[in-house]
């Protein structure tokens, strides 16, 4: 009786073993050969998505040129991706991949990147876990003579990391050829010379991306708050300009009233004052009638001292406002300036 349960746990713990490698071996990057005995990275993995491939699957590689240069080295970025997650639903966000050149050029990658050399073919490279964001960035140097025309294979898999290489696991492939040197004469357009982006995958997910709802609200909940806080802005400031302006005029009108007026100021004073202000009047006219006819918005904070993709705030509204303001004010100074030189000398000022 002992020895049949330890028989039957012996077949279970075997079985289960049996289950695991497939599991073990893909976390650590697919096998160079499917289950059929084809490469794997031209015929694809056949213990995924019941063998077949699937547009679910993207597969995406940038910085591909046209044509390679003699020992030249091109960065590679490579993207893996469930469309369903790429177009903001709930999909599968693991992936894998496996690339390979026939041997043509150096692959080389820096360490914080998941990526090995391939077992059984260490000429190509596979990732070396199970990725998260599905994104790897890697170096090929071209080789160092003319071999004619590098064919490239690529495979990719994303996985729903449930460990069992099931139906909702989906794999995808991606071919494509560098072209020798000088097989592209400088005759042609220069854009066929620039590197390109290659893909495989849903067309809708990617080129015609949707967003989703909750995407969309976040779109419209942000665009509402920048609307508020532009209007408030305008607001306040338009606010604060005109309580000042009606300040002056007010104080104007109360110095007529009362026959009163600046304090009398000699003029070896008053000259350099006037010429002070005036110029500064001049110079921030200028600036505001440059900033006006020129189509370059000015940021805060300016983006040559922040990191790409930080957010700025569009002033260029506020700073024109800023130069006429100033301007003005320098040229109201100027005014009382001269008043104050027109001003009849008390005892205080010739004592």
């Amino acid at each position: 009786m002992m020895r049949s349960i330890v028989d039957k746990a012996a077949i279970c713990l075997v079985l289960l073993g049996l289950l695991a490698l497939p599991v073990m071996a893909m976390s650590g990057g697919p096998p160079v050969e499917n289950n059929n005995g084809d490469p794997t990275v031209k015929y694809g993995c056949t213990c995924h998505n019941n063998g077949a491939p699937s547009d679910r699957s993207v597969v995406m590689i940038t910085g591909i040129p046209v044509m390679y240069g003699l020992d030249e080295t091109y960065q590679y970025t490579i993207t893996v991706a469930d469309s369903l997650t790429l177009s903001g639903g709930s999909g599968n966000t693991k992936a894998g991949f496996l690339l390979s050149s026939e041997g043509m050029g150096v692959f080389t990658w820096a360490n914080d990147q998941d990526i090995r050399e391939v077992d059984d073919a260490l000429d190509d490279i596979s990732q070396s876990g199970i990725d998260s964001d599905g994104i790897w960035f890697l170096n090929w140097t071209a080789p160092a003579e003319d071999v004619g025309g590098v064919n490239f294979w690529l495979a990719g898999n994303s996985v729903d990391g449930s460990g069992v290489p099931d139906e909702n696991d989906y794999w995808n492939l991606l071919s494509f050829t560098v072209s020798p040197p000088g097989s592209i004469v400088s005759g042609d357009d220069a854009a066929t010379l620039e590197t390109r982006t290659i893909s495989v995958g849903d067309y809708d997910t990617l080129f015609l991306i949707e967003e989703s709802d909750a995407q969309k609200e976040a779109d419209r909940q942000a665009a509402l708050s920048l609307r508020i806080f532009e209007q408030g802005n305008l607001l306040y400031w338009t606010s604060l300009v005109a309580l000042i302006v009606g300040a002056v005029v007010q104080k104007e009108i109360l110095d007529r009233r009362y026959d009163d007026g600046p304090e009398f100021l000699a003029n070896e004073l008053a000259y350099p004052q006037a010429i002070r202000r005036g110029l500064l009047c001049i110079a921030a006219f200028a600036i505001g009638v440059r900033w006006m006819a020129s189509d370059v918005s000015i940021a805060f904070p300016p983006a040559t001292i922040v990191e790409e993709g930080t957010r700025t705030s569009d002033i260029t509204g506020f700073a024109i406002g800023c130069a006429f303001f100033i301007s003005v004010w320098a040229a109201y100074g100027v005014y009382r300036t001269v008043l104050a030189a027109r001003a009849e000398p008390q005892v205080k000022d010739i004592l």
